[in-house]
């Protein structure tokens, strides 16, 4: 079994987030036992942030057993269609990141609707990149994931399980 790690569940680890460490770090080492982990490139640039050496970031990903694997032309094209797919329904709703469900969302002066834009292209680069080279996906962002990345199974932290 190979897992995708998604950046927040990392930098609840590293940072701590006390709401969710527990839970991240225990989703992490289960995954861990049972195959192999690996992440993109864009979470490796993001985790990047927390660090003030590339050796201690890489020291970090070599201890925890976390392998970097580069995108290729598919995951990148994955990415793109699911993009794509945001821009047309992005000025139409707005969706919980936790469950997906959309939610209205308008100025409280007017009552005109406000569409901000709630992802940017590195989520999509993530999601494509955990369906084309993982089984599942460890994220607290499962509504977003299971949304646009339809057969990508999510392992969120917070239920310790699966979802498809």
């Amino acid at each position: 079994m190979i897992s995708a790690i998604d950046t927040n569940v990392l930098l609840d680890i590293l940072i701590p987030n006390t709401k969710y460490v527990g839970q991240s770090l225990e989703s992490v080492s289960k995954a861990g036992e049972e195959g192999s982990l690996i992440i993109s490139e864009i979470v490796y640039a993001e985790l990047s942030s927390q660090f003030l050496k590339e050796e201690s970031l890489k020291r970090f990903l070599s201890e925890a057993t976390i392998q970097l694997v580069t995108s290729d032309e598919l995951s990148l094209w994955e990415a793109g269609c699911a993009w794509r797919e945001y821009i047309r329904r992005r000025h139409k709703e707005v969706a919980c990141p936790a469950c997906g469900k959309s939610v209205p969302f308008s100025c409280p002066h007017c009552g005109r609707p406000i569409y901000p834009r709630q992802h940017l292209i590195s989520d999509f680069l993530i999601g494509a990149h955990a369906k084309v080279f993982a089984d599942r996906l460890i994220t607290r962002d499962r509504g977003f994931y299971r949304r646009y990345f339809k057969g990508l199974k999510i392992a969120d932290p917070t239920r310790m399980r699966i979802h498809r």
